[in-house]
């Protein structure tokens, strides 16, 4: 099946190269509302530190100013994000979620070479187009297209700090790296957040 993305008006060869699996799970369509997961290769916890959680927070607030993307939610874990999300448009060449995906890698990259060569050797791989690949492939993607189950995933999302093994904190409002604040209390810390609310 082919999909047609709406809103563009010119699809370049660098974006059906990027889209060219597009029965993968990790395929966004433009315009619509997903919940997504993207994990940090082979589960390592990269995201603990601070310095990496801040690429995550730029890369999406640069993108959400340029009205690539609108941000519903987000938790960001010591070795996953989840977002509730939509894509708006390509970024140049490329949609926005490669985008986003290439950045944060860059910068990882960066902030490793400095940090500790032991560290980026753990993101080694061998592959013809990368030497180093920080997102595990074929991140999960789910269309939300209930009230039900948007806000059953703005929970999850907002719960995970507390739940299972991580424990991070005790109440999900307390989590800095997260949008639960805002939902919780209205605080806006994150001036790019859009509220999930408006949308069903």
């Amino acid at each position: 099946m082919v999909r047609v993305l709406t809103n563009q008006k010119k699809i370049t060869s660098n974006m059906l190269h990027n889209l060219k699996d597009i029965n993968r799970k990790s395929y966004l369509e433009l315009g619509e509302i997903y919940f997504w997961t993207a994990t940090i290769n082979n589960w390592q916890c990269l995201l603990k530190a601070v310095q990496y959680k801040d690429v995550i927070i730029k890369s999406l607030q640069y993108l959400s100013e340029k009205n690539k993307i609108d941000v519903f939610a987000f938790v960001i874990m010591p070795n996953h994000i989840h977002l509730i999300w939509r894509l708006n448009k390509a970024n140049g060449k490329e949609t926005a979620l490669s985008s986003f995906l290439k950045y944060s890698a860059h910068e990882f990259k960066k902030i490793l070479q400095t940090d500790s060569r032991k560290n980026l050797a753990a993101y080694k791989v061998d592959a013809a187009n990368k030497e180093y690949e920080f997102w595990k492939r074929d991140s999960l993607a789910t269309l939300l297209h209930t009230k039900e189950v948007a806000f059953q995933k703005l929970d999850y999302i907002h719960y995970n700090p507390v739940k299972g093994n991580w424990k991070l904190v005790n109440d999900p409002c307390d989590y800095k790296y997260s949008s639960a604040k805002f939902y919780e209390s209205g605080i806006k810390e994150f001036l790019w957040l859009k509220d999930l609310r408006e949308e069903f």
